[in-house]
């Protein structure tokens, strides 16, 4: 049941991590072709603080339950690394770095969310969480 569940949030925070990314590059083309879309709330900051609030949760959870199953604990590094990066960037991003800058560090801690639930699922997988 655990096992099932790690696996499971690990797929929901790629997911996100990935919505993230997607919502970086594609909301300014969407809004220079649909300016109507600034209506939805898609550019607004309160969509990357509901982001945020879904992955890391779940992010942590999946991580934890995959790491005391296999033992990995360098997974939980480059997951909670991630994390870190995208709450910095989220808090500080934009006035420390810029919009290109937060664009980056954004698209870096996904890419490390990424890869750090890519991992936890394979090292389950073969473990057989």
């Amino acid at each position: 049941m655990i096992a099932v569940a790690s696996m499971l949030l690990d797929r929901a925070s790629i997911g996100l991590s990935i919505l993230c990314v997607l919502h970086c590059f594609a909301t300014p083309i969407l809004l220079a072709f649909a300016p109507s879309l600034l209506a939805l709330g898609v550019a607004d900051e309160k969509f990357h603080f509901i982001l945020i609030f879904l992955i890391i949760p779940a992010s942590l959870i999946a991580l934890t339950l995959g790491c005391r199953r296999h033992g990995d604990m360098s997974i939980l590094y480059w997951g909670c690394g991630g994390l870190i990066v995208l709450l910095g960037t989220l808090l500080l991003g934009h006035d420390l770095l810029g919009d290109a800058g937060e664009k980056i560090m954004t698209v870096f801690g996904s890419g490390l969310v990424v890869i750090g639930h890519t991992l936890n699922f394979r090292a389950c997988r073969v473990s057989s969480c």
